[in-house]
This record gives structure tokens, C-alpha cells and sequence, in this order.
């Protein structure tokens, strides 16, 4: 008897695909927390990189400016 012609057996194969569903769901929403938070930690990283490439090209920037000072 096929799928189609057993309504019990239509209706557990029915609750197998939900269920796969929501497995499938829940894995989604916990990737997507992961990456969420891997997101925010890189812009942070970024950010402090960028504070760090500020300040060391304004170190190189006065390093240069009293290099031109002593060349007078």
C-alpha cells in the first residue's frame, strides 16, 4: 500500500518532514547567532586595527616632519 493510499502512512511521512524541518530551522538559528557574533567581533577587530594604523601613521607623519626640520 502506497503513501497515497494509507492515510497513516501520508501522515507519518508528513510528521518526518516537519520534523526534519525544524531540525533544519534550529540548526539555521544557531548558525546564524554564530555568525552574528563572529560579525561583531570582527568589526570590533577591525575597528582597533584601524585605531592602531591611525596612530602609527601619525607617529610616521612626525618622524617625517622632524626629519625635514633637521634636513634645513
Amino acid at each position: 500500500m502506497s503513501i497515497e493510499q494509507n492515510p497513516e502512512l501520508a501522515l507519518q511521512h508528513l510528521e518526518q518532514r516537519i520534523d526534519t524541518l525544524v531540525q533544519v530551522c534550529q540548526r539555521l538559528h544557531e548558525e546564524n547567532s554564530q555568525l552574528k557574533n563572529q560579525q561583531a567581533d570582527l568589526v570590533q577587530q577591525r575597528s582597533a586595527l584601524m585605531d592602531k594604523t591611525d596612530k602609527a601613521k601619525s607617529r610616521v607623519e612626525a618622524m617625517i616632519s622632524r626629519l625635514k626640520v633637521m634636513e634645513i
